[in-house]
Protein backbone atom coordinates (compact mmCIF):
# COMPACT_ATOMS: atom_id res chain seq x y z
CA UNK A 1 0.00 0.00 0.00
CA UNK A 2 1.10 3.31 -0.89
CA UNK A 3 0.71 6.22 1.19
CA UNK A 4 -0.07 9.87 0.74
CA UNK A 5 -0.61 13.25 2.59
CA UNK A 6 -4.15 14.28 2.90
CA UNK A 7 -3.92 17.26 0.48
CA UNK A 8 -2.42 20.18 1.68
CA UNK A 9 -2.44 18.74 5.15
CA UNK A 10 0.09 17.25 7.23
CA UNK A 11 -2.43 14.05 7.94
CA UNK A 12 -0.96 10.25 5.72
CA UNK A 13 -3.48 8.69 4.54
CA UNK A 14 -3.38 5.21 2.57
CA UNK A 15 -3.80 5.64 -1.40
CA UNK A 16 -6.55 3.75 -1.42
CA UNK A 17 -9.64 4.79 0.61
CA UNK A 18 -12.33 2.46 1.94
CA UNK A 19 -15.62 3.77 0.77
CA UNK A 20 -18.86 2.45 3.40
CA UNK A 21 -22.03 3.67 0.99
CA UNK A 22 -22.69 -0.23 0.92
CA UNK A 23 -22.86 -0.82 4.78
CA UNK A 24 -26.07 -1.22 6.08
CA UNK A 25 -27.78 -1.48 2.46
CA UNK A 26 -25.49 -3.91 0.18
CA UNK A 27 -23.57 -5.58 2.87
CA UNK A 28 -25.04 -6.37 6.63
CA UNK A 29 -23.35 -5.59 9.50
CA UNK A 30 -20.76 -9.46 9.58
CA UNK A 31 -19.55 -8.68 6.08
CA UNK A 32 -18.66 -5.01 6.77
CA UNK A 33 -16.80 -5.50 9.32
CA UNK A 34 -15.20 -8.51 7.32
CA UNK A 35 -14.23 -5.88 4.68
CA UNK A 36 -13.10 -3.38 7.11
CA UNK A 37 -10.57 -6.32 8.51
CA UNK A 38 -9.85 -6.98 5.12
CA UNK A 39 -8.85 -3.47 4.26
CA UNK A 40 -6.82 -2.83 7.55
CA UNK A 41 -4.98 -6.16 6.71
CA UNK A 42 -3.81 -4.93 3.49
CA UNK A 43 -2.46 -1.53 4.81
CA UNK A 44 -5.70 0.89 4.64
CA UNK A 45 -5.63 3.36 6.72
CA UNK A 46 -8.42 5.90 5.25
CA UNK A 47 -12.38 4.91 6.04
CA UNK A 48 -14.63 7.13 4.11
CA UNK A 49 -18.61 7.30 5.11
CA UNK A 50 -21.35 10.16 5.41
CA UNK A 51 -24.54 10.52 7.75
CA UNK A 52 -26.79 10.26 4.54
CA UNK A 53 -25.35 6.23 4.07
CA UNK A 54 -28.32 3.86 4.63
CA UNK A 55 -30.16 5.71 6.98
CA UNK A 56 -27.07 6.43 9.64
CA UNK A 57 -26.29 2.97 9.64
CA UNK A 58 -22.85 3.11 7.70
CA UNK A 59 -21.86 5.34 10.65
CA UNK A 60 -23.35 3.45 13.33
CA UNK A 61 -21.86 0.54 11.92
CA UNK A 62 -18.37 1.55 11.89
CA UNK A 63 -18.86 2.89 15.03
CA UNK A 64 -18.95 -0.62 16.50
CA UNK A 65 -16.34 -1.79 14.53
CA UNK A 66 -13.63 1.35 15.72
CA UNK A 67 -15.24 0.49 19.90
CA UNK A 68 -13.91 -3.45 19.37
CA UNK A 69 -10.74 -3.10 17.52
CA UNK A 70 -9.48 0.20 19.91
CA UNK A 71 -5.64 -0.85 18.29
CA UNK A 72 -6.13 -0.77 15.02
CA UNK A 73 -8.70 2.48 15.43
CA UNK A 74 -5.96 4.08 16.01
CA UNK A 75 -4.22 3.68 12.93
CA UNK A 76 -7.62 4.35 11.24
CA UNK A 77 -7.91 8.60 9.44
CA UNK A 78 -11.96 8.72 9.63
CA UNK A 79 -13.66 11.10 7.57
CA UNK A 80 -17.65 11.23 7.30
CA UNK A 81 -19.66 13.73 5.37
CA UNK A 82 -22.66 16.32 5.97
CA UNK A 83 -25.42 18.26 4.22
CA UNK A 84 -27.97 15.80 3.37
CA UNK A 85 -31.71 15.81 4.76
CA UNK A 86 -31.80 14.41 8.04
CA UNK A 87 -35.31 14.85 8.84
CA UNK A 88 -38.19 17.09 7.08
CA UNK A 89 -37.83 20.36 8.40
CA UNK A 90 -36.53 23.32 6.79
CA UNK A 91 -33.09 23.37 8.60
CA UNK A 92 -32.66 19.75 8.37
CA UNK A 93 -30.57 19.63 5.61
CA UNK A 94 -28.11 22.57 4.01
CA UNK A 95 -24.35 23.77 4.93
CA UNK A 96 -25.91 26.78 7.44
CA UNK A 97 -23.98 26.98 11.27
CA UNK A 98 -27.22 25.91 12.72
CA UNK A 99 -27.03 21.86 10.13
CA UNK A 100 -24.09 21.46 10.51
CA UNK A 101 -23.56 21.93 14.49
CA UNK A 102 -26.10 19.47 14.70
CA UNK A 103 -24.95 17.20 12.01
CA UNK A 104 -21.54 16.89 13.42
CA UNK A 105 -22.12 16.21 16.78
CA UNK A 106 -24.51 13.29 15.53
CA UNK A 107 -21.88 11.69 13.17
CA UNK A 108 -19.12 11.82 16.24
CA UNK A 109 -22.29 10.30 18.56
CA UNK A 110 -22.83 7.67 15.82
CA UNK A 111 -19.38 7.04 15.28
CA UNK A 112 -17.98 6.75 18.66
CA UNK A 113 -15.53 9.43 18.43
CA UNK A 114 -14.44 12.95 19.86
CA UNK A 115 -13.08 13.89 16.88
CA UNK A 116 -13.75 13.41 13.01
CA UNK A 117 -10.02 13.24 11.37
CA UNK A 118 -11.77 15.00 8.08
CA UNK A 119 -14.99 16.57 7.85
CA UNK A 120 -16.56 17.21 3.99
CA UNK A 121 -19.34 18.67 2.93
CA UNK A 122 -21.31 16.63 0.63
CA UNK A 123 -22.38 19.09 -1.88
CA UNK A 124 -23.02 22.85 -2.79
CA UNK A 125 -25.27 24.68 -0.82
CA UNK A 126 -26.48 27.97 -2.91
CA UNK A 127 -28.68 29.31 -0.13
CA UNK A 128 -26.10 29.08 2.75
CA UNK A 129 -23.15 32.06 2.51
CA UNK A 130 -20.16 30.46 2.56
CA UNK A 131 -18.82 32.42 4.85
CA UNK A 132 -21.56 30.97 7.32
CA UNK A 133 -20.55 27.67 6.33
CA UNK A 134 -16.44 27.92 6.76
CA UNK A 135 -16.55 29.78 9.72
CA UNK A 136 -18.52 26.69 11.13
CA UNK A 137 -15.63 24.73 9.86
CA UNK A 138 -13.21 26.77 11.31
CA UNK A 139 -14.76 27.18 14.78
CA UNK A 140 -14.56 23.33 14.67
CA UNK A 141 -10.82 22.87 13.74
CA UNK A 142 -10.36 24.96 16.47
CA UNK A 143 -12.69 23.03 19.50
CA UNK A 144 -11.06 20.12 17.95
CA UNK A 145 -14.25 18.21 16.96
CA UNK A 146 -12.60 18.11 13.42
CA UNK A 147 -8.89 17.86 11.85
CA UNK A 148 -9.49 19.25 8.61
CA UNK A 149 -12.08 19.68 6.15
CA UNK A 150 -13.08 19.02 2.49
CA UNK A 151 -15.83 19.15 -0.39
CA UNK A 152 -17.54 16.77 -1.94
CA UNK A 153 -18.86 17.42 -5.68
CA UNK A 154 -17.84 20.90 -6.33
CA UNK A 155 -17.04 22.83 -9.09
CA UNK A 156 -14.01 24.65 -9.84
CA UNK A 157 -14.84 28.26 -9.23
CA UNK A 158 -17.05 26.88 -5.95
CA UNK A 159 -13.75 25.30 -4.68
CA UNK A 160 -11.65 28.54 -5.75
CA UNK A 161 -14.03 30.50 -3.37
CA UNK A 162 -13.84 28.80 -0.66
CA UNK A 163 -10.09 28.72 -0.62
CA UNK A 164 -10.07 32.70 -0.91
CA UNK A 165 -12.83 33.70 1.46
CA UNK A 166 -10.62 30.89 4.37
CA UNK A 167 -7.35 33.11 3.01
CA UNK A 168 -9.25 36.16 3.61
CA UNK A 169 -10.27 35.65 6.95
CA UNK A 170 -7.64 33.56 7.96
CA UNK A 171 -9.72 30.56 8.79
CA UNK A 172 -8.45 27.15 8.31
CA UNK A 173 -8.25 26.25 4.96
CA UNK A 174 -9.99 23.07 3.09
CA UNK A 175 -7.48 19.93 1.96
CA UNK A 176 -9.75 17.74 -0.31
CA UNK A 177 -12.44 17.63 -3.08
CA UNK A 178 -13.93 14.30 -3.55
CA UNK A 179 -15.98 14.35 -6.97
CA UNK A 180 -16.86 11.42 -9.09
CA UNK A 181 -13.80 10.67 -11.26
CA UNK A 182 -12.73 7.56 -14.00
CA UNK A 183 -11.96 7.12 -17.51
CA UNK A 184 -15.55 7.34 -17.91
CA UNK A 185 -16.01 10.36 -16.61
CA UNK A 186 -13.13 12.73 -17.02
CA UNK A 187 -15.05 16.42 -17.36
CA UNK A 188 -13.64 17.81 -13.99
CA UNK A 189 -10.20 18.20 -15.51
CA UNK A 190 -11.16 20.74 -17.78
CA UNK A 191 -11.90 23.19 -14.41
CA UNK A 192 -12.40 20.91 -10.74
CA UNK A 193 -8.62 19.58 -11.32
CA UNK A 194 -6.74 22.87 -12.20
CA UNK A 195 -8.43 24.17 -9.42
CA UNK A 196 -7.45 21.60 -6.80
CA UNK A 197 -3.96 21.65 -8.22
CA UNK A 198 -3.46 25.92 -7.81
CA UNK A 199 -5.20 25.40 -4.40
CA UNK A 200 -2.95 22.30 -3.08
CA UNK A 201 -6.34 20.39 -2.70
CA UNK A 202 -6.13 16.81 -2.68
CA UNK A 203 -8.18 14.57 -4.83
CA UNK A 204 -10.44 11.84 -3.15
CA UNK A 205 -11.93 10.53 -6.66
CA UNK A 206 -15.45 8.42 -5.93
CA UNK A 207 -17.07 6.04 -8.50
CA UNK A 208 -13.48 4.81 -9.73
CA UNK A 209 -14.90 1.76 -11.43
CA UNK A 210 -17.89 3.77 -13.25
CA UNK A 211 -20.53 2.05 -10.84
CA UNK A 212 -18.82 -1.43 -12.72
CA UNK A 213 -18.73 -0.54 -16.00
CA UNK A 214 -14.71 -0.35 -15.60
CA UNK A 215 -14.53 -3.87 -13.97
CA UNK A 216 -15.25 -5.85 -17.63
CA UNK A 217 -18.61 -7.33 -15.57
CA UNK A 218 -21.02 -5.98 -18.86
CA UNK A 219 -21.04 -6.98 -22.29
CA UNK A 220 -22.05 -5.31 -24.80
CA UNK A 221 -25.50 -5.47 -26.34
CA UNK A 222 -26.32 -7.68 -23.26
CA UNK A 223 -28.54 -6.15 -20.73
CA UNK A 224 -27.52 -7.02 -16.98
CA UNK A 225 -28.73 -9.15 -14.76
CA UNK A 226 -28.37 -10.86 -11.55
CA UNK A 227 -27.32 -9.26 -8.47
CA UNK A 228 -25.00 -6.59 -9.90
CA UNK A 229 -26.28 -2.75 -9.57
CA UNK A 230 -27.37 -2.67 -12.93
CA UNK A 231 -28.68 -5.86 -12.78
CA UNK A 232 -31.01 -4.69 -10.12
CA UNK A 233 -31.96 -1.52 -11.23
CA UNK A 234 -30.61 -0.65 -15.15
CA UNK A 235 -31.58 2.90 -15.23
CA UNK A 236 -29.46 3.53 -11.83
CA UNK A 237 -28.51 7.04 -11.95
CA UNK A 238 -25.26 8.08 -14.43
CA UNK A 239 -24.27 4.61 -14.70
CA UNK A 240 -27.82 3.65 -16.39
CA UNK A 241 -27.24 0.85 -18.95
CA UNK A 242 -28.79 2.20 -22.22
CA UNK A 243 -27.48 5.05 -22.53
CA UNK A 244 -23.67 3.74 -22.15
CA UNK A 245 -24.07 0.72 -23.87
CA UNK A 246 -25.51 2.98 -27.16
CA UNK A 247 -22.06 4.90 -26.72
CA UNK A 248 -18.97 4.37 -28.93
CA UNK A 249 -16.70 5.63 -26.40
CA UNK A 250 -17.52 3.37 -23.65
CA UNK A 251 -16.49 0.29 -25.64
CA UNK A 252 -13.56 2.17 -26.38
CA UNK A 253 -12.26 2.56 -23.39
CA UNK A 254 -13.19 -0.76 -21.60
CA UNK A 255 -11.20 -2.31 -25.04
CA UNK A 256 -8.18 -0.37 -23.56
CA UNK A 257 -8.76 -1.23 -20.30
CA UNK A 258 -8.82 -4.68 -21.30
CA UNK A 259 -5.70 -4.87 -23.81
CA UNK A 260 -3.67 -2.97 -20.73
CA UNK A 261 -5.21 -5.82 -17.89
CA UNK A 262 -4.13 -8.91 -20.15
CA UNK A 263 -0.95 -7.68 -20.97
CA UNK A 264 -0.26 -7.24 -16.88
CA UNK A 265 -2.63 -10.45 -15.74
CA UNK A 266 -4.30 -8.07 -13.91
CA UNK A 267 -8.03 -7.50 -13.35
CA UNK A 268 -9.89 -4.77 -15.46
CA UNK A 269 -10.96 -3.12 -12.08
CA UNK A 270 -6.94 -2.85 -10.70
CA UNK A 271 -6.11 -0.93 -14.12
CA UNK A 272 -9.12 1.43 -14.04
CA UNK A 273 -7.44 2.62 -9.95
CA UNK A 274 -4.10 2.34 -11.42
CA UNK A 275 -4.76 5.12 -13.70
CA UNK A 276 -6.71 6.99 -11.49
CA UNK A 277 -3.75 6.46 -9.08
CA UNK A 278 -1.38 8.01 -11.68
CA UNK A 279 -3.51 11.06 -11.92
CA UNK A 280 -2.65 14.68 -11.24
CA UNK A 281 -3.70 16.52 -7.85
CA UNK A 282 -5.16 12.46 -6.67
CA UNK A 283 -4.31 11.64 -2.94
CA UNK A 284 -6.56 8.73 -2.34
CA UNK A 285 -9.06 6.56 -4.16
CA UNK A 286 -12.66 5.28 -2.52
CA UNK A 287 -13.35 1.85 -3.32
CA UNK A 288 -16.47 0.64 -2.93
CA UNK A 289 -17.16 -3.48 -2.12
CA UNK A 290 -20.59 -5.42 -1.56
CA UNK A 291 -18.16 -8.39 -0.71
CA UNK A 292 -14.58 -9.38 0.73
CA UNK A 293 -13.64 -10.63 -2.35
CA UNK A 294 -14.51 -7.71 -4.38
CA UNK A 295 -12.34 -5.53 -2.03
CA UNK A 296 -9.48 -7.88 -2.18
CA UNK A 297 -9.27 -7.58 -5.90
CA UNK A 298 -9.26 -3.94 -5.62
CA UNK A 299 -6.77 -3.32 -3.78
CA UNK A 300 -4.14 -5.34 -5.51
CA UNK A 301 -4.38 -2.00 -7.66
CA UNK A 302 -2.15 -0.66 -4.74
CA UNK A 303 0.82 -3.30 -6.35
CA UNK A 304 0.04 -2.50 -10.13
CA UNK A 305 2.40 0.17 -11.84
CA UNK A 306 1.23 1.07 -15.34
CA UNK A 307 4.44 2.44 -17.56
CA UNK A 308 3.82 5.56 -19.51
CA UNK A 309 3.51 4.06 -22.78
CA UNK A 310 -0.22 2.32 -21.02
CA UNK A 311 -1.35 4.83 -18.85
CA UNK A 312 -0.89 7.17 -22.38
CA UNK A 313 -2.99 4.51 -24.49
CA UNK A 314 -5.28 4.77 -21.57
CA UNK A 315 -5.76 8.23 -21.77
CA UNK A 316 -6.33 8.73 -25.40
CA UNK A 317 -9.13 6.16 -25.44
CA UNK A 318 -10.88 7.80 -22.92
CA UNK A 319 -10.27 11.52 -23.64
CA UNK A 320 -13.45 13.11 -22.93
CA UNK A 321 -15.38 14.80 -25.64
CA UNK A 322 -14.68 18.65 -26.02
CA UNK A 323 -15.53 21.52 -28.41
CA UNK A 324 -12.69 23.23 -29.77
CA UNK A 325 -13.35 26.27 -27.29
CA UNK A 326 -13.02 26.84 -24.56
CA UNK A 327 -10.96 23.92 -23.35
CA UNK A 328 -10.38 22.10 -26.94
CA UNK A 329 -7.15 23.32 -29.03
CA UNK A 330 -8.18 26.96 -29.92
CA UNK A 331 -8.73 27.47 -26.16
CA UNK A 332 -5.97 25.92 -24.81
CA UNK A 333 -3.90 27.72 -27.13
CA UNK A 334 -5.01 31.63 -25.72
CA UNK A 335 -3.64 29.85 -21.97
CA UNK A 336 -0.36 29.11 -23.53
CA UNK A 337 2.64 31.57 -23.43
CA UNK A 338 6.18 30.57 -24.65
CA UNK A 339 9.51 32.67 -23.73
CA UNK A 340 10.40 33.35 -26.72
CA UNK A 341 8.81 34.88 -29.78
CA UNK A 342 5.08 34.03 -31.54
CA UNK A 343 2.08 33.70 -29.33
Amino acid sequence: MDYRLLGNSGTVVSSLTLGTMTFGSEADEPTSHAIIDAFVAGGGTFIDTADVYSGNDSERIIGRWLRDHPTDAQQVVLTTKGRFPQGDGPNDLGLSRRHLRVALDASLERLGVDHIDLYQMHAWDALTPIEETLRFLDDAVSAGKIGSYGFSNYLGYQVTKAVYEARLHDWAPPVTLQPQYNLLVRDIEHEVVPACLDAGIGLLPWSPLAGGWLSGKYQRDEAPTGSTRLGEDPKRGMEAWEARNADERTWKVLDAVSAVADAHGASRSQVALAWLLARPAVTSVLLGARTVEQLQDNLGAADLVLDQAELQTLTEASAPRIDDYPYGTAGVAQRERKTTGGR
